[in-house]
């Protein structure tokens, strides 16, 4: 095989040889340097890489570029070899433009001019940045292939799946030429189809079949470990990254893909740090790959169905009747969206209803009127991102307007955005169509009437669904998880509670038995606080296993 390619790109042709020769200097029996003088230059040798099925596992630009600027340029070549790590060269009047581009671009990195001396300045960087490319397991876009119908739940399900977990993946329609070559050399399997790279196919798959066949981890490597943590939402992944930086054997347990419902959001732009905001799916990414760092093992389409105490152990069941037990166990499991009560929208779920953003989906929005129900954050988010594809995006709540479930920031963007239309007190009453989504029936201020609707994208509040915790955990009369000060008030005392101490803050009635996020009872249902949530509870295992 071809040796890796760095690739650096300036238009100062000085400085553009003074990096390349650098780079050789320490890089040249590994790597092979490439240096180009131009945003447009570097992309047309980026695609000749593709093409000829090399890779590529440094980009280093010049911000400063008169055709293309060094973050326009990140941009884009992040669409050919997206696993490449960026480092922007920049001067020092230049640095909160570097700063802004770590969120545009998931920036790694950016270097300051001049870096001599290299020893010090230069090769640190770049080692590091390597090293960080080389533990990264790559898979070349595209090269998983998805078979399906158009309007198939299932279909949808396989490819929210993939999209939720960051695994690139081609989608074809069934009709296809080459979808129909795949399915005859298949043998006319059930749909949807999944062909991976090395020619394995998988006739309507499992989640479990598809996590193991795109290489994420679907099973512990240990029976027993410090601490498991039930849910990979911000407080999840929150306390895994603590948990595992701490020195605890920690392992996380995710139903369906890390993240949870912010894992979903397109844009969220009130998190600490992240001035020009971040996607929810590049968040819990990032979350995820910092948690691997430090040691944390993340299994995914695992499924919780019980706890119990065995002695000092805490131990949690799983569906497919395996145990995983721990000294310490935190319950991050968070919210699901509530179904919406609507005659018909049921049996629509996954071909034109969905609950939550639905990525898979948005590209297929092109030019199409699509209907946002909810006023809170997560349904203004949605609507944001898909008034980018839409024709039009109409936005339904039950209330007189967003002010009071919606942040100010989000509303005022919302009413700049000329093809969002707001429709207060309006609620759905039915869904129709034969094999997907066709009608909607909506009561209003003036009425009922019927408009034509293949989209329909639902954030109407949300319920913890923990009922899995029945007479173990005390949990309030809405199913939220009650934990600390308030399992003692009115004198009140958990059954079997130690006499010698009172509950931690996060501590649930089970001892050991923490409850972080958005399923504690009166959390803030916030990113920022559930992630607080998961290092405070870390905090708390730590004061719980040391006096045990």
């Amino acid at each position: 095989m071809s040796k890796p390619v760095l690739l650096t790109v300036d238009d100062d042709p000085g400085v553009s040889r003074a990096v390349a020769r650098d780079l050789r200097r320490r890089y040249a029996e590994t790597y092979r340097i490439v240096r180009a003088e131009s945003g447009p230059q570097a992309l047309d040798s980026l695609r000749e890489l593709r093409l000829r099925g090399d890779d590529t596992a440094l980009l280093l630009a010049d911000h400063r570029m008169p055709e293309m600027t060094g973050v326009e340029f990140l941009e884009e070549a992040m669409d050919l070899f997206p696993y490449a790590r960026r480092v922007l060269l920049t001067a020092y009047a230049d640095t909160d433009a570097a700063i802004r581009a770590i969120n545009v671009v998931d920036l790694d990195h950016y270097m300051l001019k001049p870096w001599n001396p290299p020893d010090e300045k230069f090769y640190p960087v770049i080692d590091s940045q390597l090293e960080a490319w080389l533990r990264t397991e790559r898979a070349t876009p595209g090269e998983l292939r998805v078979v399906g119908h158009r309007w198939s739940s299932r279909s949808y399900q396989v490819r929210d799946f993939l999209a939720r977990n960051q695994v690139p993946y081609t989608w074809l329609l069934d009709t296809a030429p080459e979808a129909a070559e795949l399915l005859k050399a298949a043998g006319d399997p059930e749909l949807p189809l999944v062909v991976t790279a090395d020619g394995t196919t998988l006739s309507a798959p499992t989640d479990a079949e598809l996590a193991a066949a795109v290489g994420l981890s679907t099973s512990p490597e240990a029976d027993f470990y410090d601490l498991v943590v039930v849910g990979g939402g911000p407080a999840g992944l929150g306390a895994a990254v603590y948990g595992a930086s701490e020195g605890l054997r920690t392992v996380l347990i995710e139903r369906h893909a890390s993240g949870g419902q912010a894992g979903q959001s397109s844009r969220i732009e009130n998190y600490l740090g992240f001035p020009d905001g971040v996607s929810g799916a590049q968040l819990a990414d990032r979350a995820r790959r910092q948690a691997e760092r430090f040691g944390a093992e993340l299994i995914t389409t695992g499924k919780v169905v019980g706890l119990e105490t065995r002695g000092q152990a805490r131990v949690v069941r799983q569906a497919d009747g395996t145990e995983i037990a721990a000294h310490a166990v935190i319950l991050a499991t968070g919210v699901s969206y509530r179904w919406l009560d609507a005659t018909g929208l049921d049996a629509l779920v996954g071909v034109g209803v969905y609950y939550g953003a639905a990525m898979a989906e948005t590209s297929s929005c092109t030019d199409e009127e699509v209907y946002v129900v909810g006023g809170a954050n997560s349904a203004g988010q949605a609507a944001v991102n898909l008034s980018r594809v839409a024709k039009h995006v109409h936005i339904l709540v039950r209330a007189d307007g967003l002010e009071k479930s919606m942040s100010h920031y989000l509303i005022q963007q919302i009413a700049d955005i000329p093809n969002i239309e707001v429709h207060t007190q309006t609620t759905v009453v039915s869904g129709e169509g034969t094999d997907h989504l066709e009608r909607l029936t909506l009561a209003g201020p003036g009425g009922e009437r019927i408009v034509d609707a293949h989209w329909l994208f639902v954030f109407i509040g949300a319920e913890p669904r923990t009922e899995w915790l029945d007479g173990v955990v005390e949990r309030d009369a809405r199913g939220y998880v009650v934990t600390g000060p308030d399992l003692v008030a009115d004198g009140r005392r958990p059954a079997g509670w130690p006499v010698h101490r009172q509950p931690y803050h996060l501590e649930t009635s089970v001892p050991g038995v923490f409850a972080a996020g958005d399923v504690r009872a009166d959390s803030m249902k916030r990113v920022a606080s559930a992630v607080g949530d998961g290092a405070m509870a870390v905090a708390l295992v730590h004061r719980y296993l040391e006096q045990s």
